[in-house]
């Protein structure tokens, strides 16, 4: 079989429904939408979870839970990854960017406990799962936590002295 004998399977082309064309040819005047109402107006129907009048399911159902709209997103690095660096080394953001454990400086890491470690190490990180600073300490070195970096340092001071001149009279 060559390029120029394919052929596409029977049915794959479907013809479009041509509506609007006059009664003889089927589907003319009303363009088989029924009579009038809501559904044979253009961009008409129900919304998607109408239920006719009755108490909709999203509405019945209890609001359970929140997720904040600027979550922490961490990086996450597991302790098997740490089995790179010698012995006695002080692991930083800095020297983990480096070795490609992590993408960016400017987002909080996370260590988590998967795999073993088998190095004395100096962890500096954001935050670590129980685990895996026990996994730290069992091996001998210690578990530093960073603080968190403010993403808008400036913005937030200019909005607190905004709020504090706003709440003292003059």
């Amino acid at each position: 079989m060559q390029v120029h004998q394919l052929q596409s399977p029977e049915g794959s082309h479907k013809r479009k429904k041509i509506v609007g064309r006059g009664r003889g040819t089927g589907r003319g005047k009303r363009s088989g939408r029924g009579q009038t109402g809501q559904n044979s107006r253009s961009g008409g129907g129900v919304m998607l979870a109408y239920e006719g009048g009755q108490m909709p399911l999203l509405r019945r159902l209890p609001k359970v839970g929140f997720r904040s709209k600027w979550p922490t997103r961490y990086q996450i690095v597991n302790c098997e990854g740490l089995n790179r660096f010698e012995d006695g080394t002080t692991v930083t953001p800095e020297l983990l960017k480096s070795f490609r454990l992590i993408r960016s400086l400017l987002q909080p890491i996370k260590i988590l406990s998967e795999g073993d470690l088998k190095r004395k190490l100096t962890v500096q990180a954001h935050h670590f799962s129980k685990p895996a600073a026990e996994k730290i300490t069992k091996a001998g070195g210690s578990a530093t936590i960073l603080a968190l970096r403010d993403p808008m340092p400036e913005i937030r001071s200019t909005n607190r002295e905004l709020a504090r001149a706003r709440k003292s009279p003059s």
